[in-house]
């Protein structure tokens, strides 16, 4: 008696031990906070945060002047930051949403589907990030429910009359960003998206102002009650929790009320982390490296084919390489990138079909195997009759992707 008594002992401690190892991510999305706005305001959340992990600049834009370059637009963002893709890719380019991409699954789906007991739940100052953006319930979405929603107040003018000044956005921040804090304290789900507007609001009406400053101030204590929520949990639970805090886009130079054009202000972004970072966060990161970096954290591994299509490259964890770039010279294509880890050595694939593009197959056929440490690859190509191919660098740590693009696809 006395043995099986010790053993449900261990039994519970073991399993105790793996709830409280339990890995959790929220992301938070501050709408169009320029970093040079946001490093010259006192952010007294923001910098504790930094202070237990970093605090970076990034860009997004995709590639100025190449296949990939997307507009600096909210919605654009979010698709960017949920898919871990471009525009060429999820095929958002404004904020009316018009024709979405599904075949590029966005984390939640990705969450939802290879780890269907995970809870996952939005908290938005704007509905169509979860009725448009992550499709939730739509059959080309993958159908998949979030467990927990909490937005369309955007929409309710009698409990938030619309006003010229926007104060009703800075009021429907207030509930979202509160109801976010007591929903994760509570509840702790796996995986969160929190959305705030009013910064945007204040800047598309006031530029750079003393106005912006203080929707700045008042974002950084909104994004207090979360982090308290999970400073809480953490301490009651365990849990092992990341926050990533970011903007969707930086703003005009000339007056701070514009953006979706390729300027340097413009395509500036920034993030904010309390984890253990990689070489890539001090790289210049993109908007795309979120995704597989809260997945990372997660331990959740995507399906090949939607891994073969992710531009961003992980800032936590191990990571072989970044930076990928392929250039065609006649009948050879040179590929190179940049080494974070040298060890190990790299596949190289490539397809001529974009198949996946359209809920179909790409048949990749290994044109190499070369040093990690080398940096570099050339392989000889017979013939590119439509201009286009896919190349897929396949390292220890990561996986990369590059397109050749010579025709308008």
């Amino acid at each position: 008696m006395r043995n099986f008594v010790c053993l449900l002992i261990l039994l519970f401690c073991f399993c105790n031990t793996e709830v409280c190892g339990q890995q959790k991510a929220v992301f938070i999305i501050l709408d169009g906070i320029p970093a040079d706005v946001l490093e010259k305001t006192s952010t007294p959340t923001l910098n504790e945060i930094a202070k237990v992990g970093g605090y970076t600049r990034g860009y997004l834009g995709g590639e100025a002047g190449n296949y990939s370059q997307s507009p600096t637009i909210s919605a654009v963002g979010y698709n960017t930051l949920l898919t871990g893709t471009w525009s060429n890719k999820h095929n958002v380019w404004g904020n009316d949403i018009s024709a979405p991409n599904y075949h590029y699954w966005n984390i939640f789906r990705i969450t939802k589907t290879t780890n269907p007991p995970l809870k996952t739940a939005i908290f938005s100052t704007w509905t169509d990030n979860r009725t448009k953006l992550i499709g939730e319930g739509l059959p080309q979405a993958g159908g998949i429910k979030l467990d927990y929603s909490f937005d369309g107040f955007e929409n309710d003018a009698k409990l938030f009359p619309h006003d010229e000044g926007r104060i009703f956005i800075f009021n429907i921040d207030e509930k979202v960003s509160a109801e976010a804090g007591r929903y994760i304290m509570e509840n702790g789900p796996d995986l969160s998206w929190v959305y705030l507007e009013y910064t945007d609001d204040m800047g598309h009406k006031f530029g750079d102002s003393p106005q912006q400053t203080q929707a700045v101030k008042n974002a950084d204590a909104q994004v207090g009650r979360i982090w308290n929520a999970i400073k809480a949990r953490q301490q009651k639970y365990g849990e092992d929790w990341m926050i990533v805090i970011t903007t969707d886009h930086g703003r005009d130079a000339n007056t701070g009320r514009n953006h979706g054009g390729q300027s340097e202000r413009e395509r500036t972004v920034w993030m904010v982390t309390n984890v253990a970072t990689n070489k890539r966060f001090r790289q210049n990161p993109a908007t795309v490296d979120i995704m597989p970096s809260i997945l990372r954290h997660l331990r959740i591994e995507m399906p090949d084919n939607c891994k073969a299509e992710v531009d961003g490259v992980p800032f936590v964890g191990p990571v072989s390489l970044s930076n990928l770039k392929a250039v065609r010279h006649g009948k050879v294509i040179e590929v190179t990138w940049d080494v974070i880890d040298p060890s190990g050595r790299a596949i190289v694939q490539m397809t001529k079909t974009n198949n996946f593009k359209n809920g179909g197959n790409d048949e990749y056929v290994t044109v190499g195997d070369v040093d990690v440490s080398a940096g570099k690859y050339a392989f000889e190509i017979q013939q590119l009759d439509s201009g286009f191919c896919k190349i897929i660098l396949k390292a220890p740590h990561n996986w990369l992707n590059r397109w050749v693009v010579e025709s308008t696809r």
